[in-house]
């Protein structure tokens, strides 16, 4: 997605990847909090999505939002989601 105007600066794509990467991290420690805690996956991964989806709409608006969420099917289905989990 791109940027409504909201920053007055252009931001160093590594500075956004280590920034994507640390909030993974962040997300992953609560994620697995709540689940010690016996909070079901689903709930939280619909949670996660609500959140996220209004994160979007609030910083780049429901076209915007919706523009990128209608390209999701596409990417869930080419794998961009799956994790390579080891089998026992």
């Amino acid at each position: 997605m791109t940027s409504t105007g909201r920053s007055t600066h252009t931001q160093d794509p590594v500075a956004d990847h280590e920034q994507k990467r640390v909030a993974l991290g962040y997300l992953q420690e609560a994620w697995a909090e709540a689940r010690l805690d016996g909070i079901d996956g689903d709930c939280l991964a619909q949670a996660c999505l609500f959140a996220a989806l209004a994160e979007f709409v609030t910083t780049y608006g429901e076209e915007a939002a919706a523009t990128f969420a209608e390209g999701l099917g596409v990417r869930i289905r080419n794998g961009e989601f799956s994790l390579d989990l080891p089998r026992q």
